[in-house]
């Protein structure tokens, strides 16, 4: 008898392979909205019902499902198209931002909805930490997706030309909800061959020699890939504009190993099945050669120098001393500074490794096809990246390849937090698409995400701050020490950025700092949210915090003594950033709301009896855009049909600017939102964009959207006016056409007519945007938490976040990008970090070990939006992607410092370190008394 099954009422008579888990069986049939999050049951975003019942596709067997009803989210709706009410409910609250997770969140839900009322009936609808312990979301904080299983709307349907301040529905929500948006993976590409990647077990070695002849007798297996294939080309994987930024220190594979888990050869073949025996059977030697882990002691004469031999080509600060790069500055002289100061506050602040954990892991997929033209092929590489065109651009330099003969493009991203803005898979699958000339893939594993990918940078800061007894500051001093890992991708430029605004934020007239990126033989760190100043805020916050209390001052009126003013200028010990200002100040407000917080709040009185109370705050200031350039450009066009068009190259990976640009576009082109098309991401189809990092979605690329848009909107009414016969400013524009003293000409007829009298450039505009001058952004965040002295258990009794983010574009999804950060940094604050042996081994590679913050973890925090305008961003708007998440660690010190009295100058601050210093200090009073 043959197997059978249903999925989505569709019989299905193909038999799965052995030992095939449900997810994959289902994704090969073409349900794409079945995804691959965590491969351990661990993220629920494969969830699906089984005859009704929710199961991880990811661990069911596709055998089991024999003979049974299998539902993906692509069959909630009916077989007519209606909505089931579960994705209703999600569109109306906007219950996601990447989109990802949503699928699992979806099925989850759906089934609790039907087991409401019946016998199976257990409540877990009423207790949703309960009910979603199987599901995590890495972008959202979890609000709005109670929102939508609560049933609250709040999405809206703006008015012509009055999008902007409001919040219309994601353009790609309906596909988000049905399993119909395409992430990188959710294509068919025939003929497809799959690489995988043997890794290095030692943390410094050089290769002997490779025997490849055992693996290429596996049945399937076409190729494989070492260091003797590869270009010599020294680049980095660090994807920025200009691309000089950070050291030149890779090669595609190396001759040379330099942390655990780097890749040392490629196997490509038919299935991942052969791809993973091949790298079994290969036959490496390796002579392995010292290593070090700690960047102090790299840093040490005569440790071991990690890119001995590479010379100024590779733009390393000191080779021998492993400093990848490095920053010395001082304003006035610090000694005196701390000469003058009536109280000194010196301490060392420390931060841990930190994994992106986006669900979507890193991967691509590169094949060919025709050009467009006709005149052959070229090269398509579909990746999961926030920067297609400089992912292009880094290709092209590698392999000697024109521009025009390789396509990047970039479908639904599912998450990032910066650990995309890096090249780690598409140059060595377009390697080998290159030399089998053949479509190849290759897709991390969710280990491979943690030993494979990148991280956050720890840092070790030791800072000193002086003040009068006034409460002014004399003198801050630093010195920052980052790991940088084996390599150096990003590792100068977030040391670089996180002793900048960390630093201007405060007045005092002697500064001084030395930091270092150092290299070690660990796994590599990465952009990350915030780029290098959590870390930093992290020290300078606490330290301020604790200056203050030895003052006896009132922390925040310490601080508001010594910020910034809107006059100032931006000035730290490592220089002048000249295009760098304040073009709006909201600061004041955002302490303002914190003051007012404090002075009402009441949410002690909710902490369980023995439990000790406290409350901190903490700010921060960062740039709304990356030095150095970071450009867009975009069109907008007027369509045969009256409605327009706009092509951008920002990425969309849950940071809401595609609904953000389409805003922007509607209000000046006096239209609604649903009557603008967008495209973006492909190299083939717009303009070039650097690319979506530095929170640069919505003030670069959305400024240059602007500018296209109003250069569209004065085209328009030049041409409807020489048309008519009208004077210019008798003719308005509105959503469907022209009203020219009474004569309607509509968009359909303008779009006619352009054409007729061969003015086809009158309905398009472009629109280009530097990203300089750029302006900065203020957070501030604030906890009321309780503490259990008896085991360290934290309560977070109030959460309370203000927000400087100029004219706030789409107040939904700028509260969910603060909300995610927040989530995303108590994660980083609580207990989230990547731990490492003592060879430098990543040992917690799995998501149920590194435990990321789920339904139960994230508090609702109260989001306040302060009023102001800026004078550089598109419409008054500043970015809020990156900087949420800021001040939140420093927030929840000061508050645990509030609760203990005890300074905690570590993350994470876990309950067992807590605890364990609670422990120790009431221990040294029995001693002591």
């Amino acid at each position: 008898m043959s197997f059978s099954l249903h999925v989505n009422e569709q019989p299905v008579d193909s038999e799965p392979r052995p030992g095939q888990c449900l997810r994959t069986y289902l994704r090969e049939l073409g349900w794409f909205g079945v995804k691959k999050g965590c491969d351990a049951g661990d993220c629920g975003a494969c969830t699906v019902h089984v005859d009704g019942e929710p199961v991880h596709s990811c661990l069911y067997l596709a055998a089991r499902a024999e003979g049974r009803h299998v539902t993906t989210v692509e069959g909630l709706a009916s077989p007519e198209g209606e909505l089931h009410p579960v994705q209703k409910k999600f569109l109306d609250a906007q219950g996601f931002q990447c989109g990802f997770c949503t699928a699992g969140f979806l099925m989850t839900t759906a089934a609790l909805e039907a087991e409401q009322g019946t016998a199976h009936d257990d409540g877990k609808l009423e207790d949703l930490a309960r009910a979603f312990k199987g599901n995590i979301c890495r972008c959202t904080g979890y609000r709005a997706i109670e929102d939508a299983v609560r049933g609250v709307r709040r999405t809206e349907r703006p008015a012509a030309g009055e999008a902007v301040g409001r919040s219309p529905r994601a353009s790609a929500g309906p596909q988000v909800v049905t399993g119909t948006a395409r992430y990188t993976f959710d294509v068919d590409v025939p003929g497809l061959l799959h690489l995988k990647l043997l890794r290095s077990p030692h943390p410094h070695a050089r290769i002997v020699s490779i025997g490849t002849s055992d693996a290429l007798r596996v049945p399937g297996v076409h190729a494989v890939l070492t260091h003797e294939d590869v270009p010599d080309t020294l680049y980095s994987s660090a994807l920025q504009e200009p691309p000089t930024q950070n050291p030149h220190d890779t090669r595609v594979l190396d001759g040379t190993v330099r942390f655990v888990g780097q890749r040392v050869a490629a196997v490509i073949a038919d299935s991942e099945c052969a791809a993973e025996e091949g790298c079994r059977r290969l036959v490496v030697t390796y002579e392995e050669l010292p290593y070090v882990i700690d960047p102090e002691e790299a840093m040490a004469p005569g440790a071991p120098a990690i890119h001995a031999g590479k010379g100024p080509e590779a733009r390393i600060a000191r080779v021998g001393n492993n400093v990848a790069g490095e920053v010395h500055g001082e304003i006035g002289r610090v000694e005196d500074g701390f000469a003058e100061a009536d109280v000194v506050y010196e301490e060392t602040f420390r931060t841990q490794r930190v994994q992106h954990a986006s669900l979507e892991t890193h991967g691509c997929v590169a094949y060919f096809e025709p050009k467009n033209d006709g005149t052959g092929e070229r090269l398509t590489v579909r990746s999961s990246t926030q920067t297609p065109f400089l992912t292009r651009q880094a290709l092209c330099s590698l392999y000697g390849l024109p521009e025009d003969g390789v396509r990047v493009v970039a479908g639904h991203v599912g998450g990032s937090f910066g650990g995309k803005q890096e090249m780690l898979t598409e140059d060595i699958v377009v390697l080998a698409s290159l030399k089998l000339h053949r479509p190849v893939k290759l897709e991390y594993t969710r280990a491979e995400q943690f030993y494979g990918a990148t991280t956050s940078h720890p840092f070790t800061i030791d800072i000193k701050l002086g003040a009068r007894s006034d409460g002014t500051l004399t003198a801050i001093q630093m010195r920052v020490v980052s790991n940088t890992g084996a390599y150096g991708n990003h590792g100068p430029a977030v040391m670089f950025h996180s002793v900048d605004e960390s630093f201007a934020v405060y007045r005092a007239p002697h500064k001084k700092v030395d930091a270092y990126s150092v290299y070690t033989n660990v796994v590599p760190a990465g952009a990350f949210r915030g780029y290098g100043l959590s870390q930093v805020t992290f020290a300078v916050e606490s330290a301020m915090d604790e200056l203050a209390r030895r003052l006896g001052i009132d922390p925040l009126a310490f601080r508001e003594r010594n910020i910034i003013g809107p006059g100032d200028r931006m000035i730290t010990p490592a220089g002048e950033q000249e295009d760098l200002r304040i073009a709006s100040y909201g600061l004041d407000q955002c302490l303002a709301v914190l003051h007012k917080t404090i002075a009402e709040d009441r949410s002690a009185k909710d902490a369980p009896e023995g439990w000790l109370t406290g409350q901190g705050g903490a700010m921060a200031m960062s740039a709304t855009g990356p030095p150095g350039g970071h450009y867009a450009d975009a069109t907008v066009g007027l369509r045969a049909d009256g409605t327009y068009d706009i092509a951008v190259g920002t990425a969309e990976f849950g940071n809401g600017t595609s609904t953000v640009h389409q805003q922007i576009a509607a209000d000046a082109l006096s239209t609604t939102v649903d009557r603008i098309a967008l495209r973006q991401s492909d190299t083939d189809l717009v303009r070039h964009d650097t690319g979506a990092f530095g929170s640069t979605g919505t003030v670069v690329a959305g400024k240059a959207v602007l500018l296209a848009a109003d250069a569209l909107a004065e085209r328009l009414t030049s041409f409807v006016a020489q048309h008519t016969g009208v004077a210019r400013h008798r003719c308005t524009l509105g959503a469907e056409g022209f009203d020219c003293a009474g004569l309607t000409v509509t968009l359909e007829q303008l779009y006619e007519a352009a054409h007729a009298a061969g003015a086809q450039d009158e309905v398009k505009a472009q629109g280009h945007w530097t990203g300089s001058p750029r302006s900065v952004a203020f957070n501030a965040q604030w906890f009321r938490i309780a503490v259990d002295p008896d085991t360290g258990e934290m309560r977070i009794l109030r959460s309370v976040h203000a927000a400087d983010a100029g004219k706030v574009m789409n107040p939904l999804q700028c509260r969910g990008q603060i909300e995610g950060g927040i989530a995303q940094a108590l994660g980083a604050t609580l207990f989230e970090v990547v731990r490492l042996d003592e060879r430098g081994e990543v040992t917690t590679a799995a998501l149920r070990s590194y435990r990321l913050p789920q339904y139960a973890d994230v508090p609702r925090t109260e989001v306040h939006f302060m009023e102001t305008n800026d004078a550089i961003g598109p419409r008054g708007a500043k970015s809020m992607s990156e900087s949420p998440f800021i001040p939140v660690a420093p927030a929840f010190a000061n508050a645990l410092r509030d609760a203990t009295g005890i300074r905690f100058t570590e993350l994470p601050l876990s309950r067992d370190y807590v605890w364990l210093a609670i422990d120790q200090r009431a221990h040294t009073r029995e001693v002591s008394s």
